[in-house]
């Protein structure tokens, strides 16, 4: 028996607010969260601009220690908080938290944890290596964590596919909870490597732009783009199980109705040319959610403003959906005011496409002022949009060749 499956709670921390309505608010607003570095020294690096979370305190928002937590996990738990407390869950007191799960990613973990504790090794030895740096680094311990705070016991795992993480938490969080193995999950994503050894490598596999000016460094589908500006956050969505979410008179966002998943097996970095791995993940998640593809679709596109990407995502949205469905969709990319959140990033986009389904409202893309004509469809340039969206499609690539697709559709009960 296969289940419908939707969204009925949200949290987030991102570099343009630090809860999902707060971000959900400014992304509507245009209002970009890059600025000059902060939080790191720049000195001797060739990229000074990133967007960073600002203003949050991770003692505070959790109300505990939080010395032994990496910055991306904090980011994960306040965000869990939240969805909890958005969907109706964190005072439920008859729930079976069997059945229950956490579904949590970070493209890199806790690099900063990890940075940190080899400076210390080398000024005074291995062994004062701090007794908490492998479970403050490794990449697990955001899904390990959310899991305990809330005490879910169902089926929990992190993924790692780089820029597509969060995408497929959500994906395989969907199709765990459709097929019977979960009433509910907490799906999304976690990262804070907003460091210089992360900015330095970044910059080196010719990924991030050098452009100095928080207004134009991150311009996808700009003729002028050159490379994709970092950042850094958490968002966590509930997903459930659509019976379940009614029993409990649950809000609904939206009903999610459709995942593709698939490689490139092409490079390691660069999206294959001919968009054959994206156009299949998109393929897989309209065939699986039944929706028209010419009718009310909004798509919050991966949109990094690298060269290849923006092109390459172009190319796959017409090949999926037919050159006049492509061109009649609604298109944004968020990251030009989030930066790339990296592993968080797909279900902060997620949680976007559920926001647009809700409220008719179209983040636009800021900074896009000369449209290269390889990217020829309608990216809501400078301002947001009213539309009457019936359902969303959000696409991430991650490196490694990695692709995910998940859709959205307004919930008719």
């Amino acid at each position: 028996m296969e289940h419908r499956v939707v969204i009925t709670g949200m949290g987030a921390v991102s570099p343009v607010g630090n809860t999902a309505p707060a971000t959900w608010d400014a992304l509507v607003a245009g209002t970009s969260g890059i600025a000059p570095i902060a939080n790191v020294s720049t000195e001797g690096l060739k990229v000074t601009v990133a967007a960073e979370v600002k203003g949050f305190d991770g003692a505070e928002r959790l109300g505990e220690d939080v010395r032994h937590k990496d910055l991306n996990v904090q980011y994960a738990l306040a965000a869990s908080d939240e969805a909890m407390a958005d969907a109706g869950l964190s005072e439920a007191e008859d729930l079976d938290r069997t059945r229950i799960g956490v579904y949590v990613g970070s493209g890199i973990g806790g690099m900063k944890s990890y940075t940190d504790a080899v400076d210390t090794m080398r000024a005074r030895g291995f062994r004062r290596c701090p007794p908490f740096m492998i479970p403050m680094m490794i990449g697990n311990m955001a899904a390990g964590e959310v899991s305990i705070r809330h005490k879910l016991t169902g089926p929990t795992l992190p993924v790692v596919t780089a820029c597509a993480t969060s995408a497929h938490t959500v994906g395989e969080a969907f199709r765990a909870i459709k097929h019977g193995y979960a009433d509910a999950i907490l799906a999304g994503g976690a990262e804070a490597c907003i460091v210089p050894e992360a900015i330095a490598g970044f910059t080196n596999c010719k990924a991030l732009t050098r452009n100095d000016d928080p207004a134009t460094a991150c311009r996808p589908f700009d003729a002028n783009r050159d490379g994709f500006v970092m950042g850094e956050g958490a968002c966590i969505l509930v997903l459930e199980e659509l019976e379940h979410a009614k029993a409990r008179g649950a809000h609904i966002y939206c009903e999610v109705v459709g995942y593709g998943n698939t490689a490139d097996a092409y490079h390691i970095t660069s999206p294959a040319p001919d968009a054959q791995g994206i156009t299949r993940a998109i393929k897989e998640a309209v065939a699986e959610g039944g929706v028209d593809a010419a009718e009310g679709l909004y798509i919050n596109a991966h949109g990094t403003s690298t060269p290849l990407n923006d092109k390459t995502e172009t190319i796959g949205f017409k090949q999926a959906l037919g050159e006049d469905a492509a061109r009649s969709a609604h298109i944004s990319s968020t990251k030009s005011m989030t930066g790339h959140m990296l592993g968080a990033t797909g279900a902060l986009e997620a949680m976007v496409c559920a926001r647009a389904i809700e409220t008719g409202v179209i983040p636009p893309t800021i900074g896009l002022a000369e449209p290269d004509p390889e990217c020829d469809l309608d990216y809501t340039p400078g301002h947001a949009a009213s539309a009457t969206v019936r359902w969303a499609l959000s696409t991430n690539l991650g490196f490694g060749g990695h692709n995910a697709a998940l859709a959205f559709k307004a919930y008719e009960g």
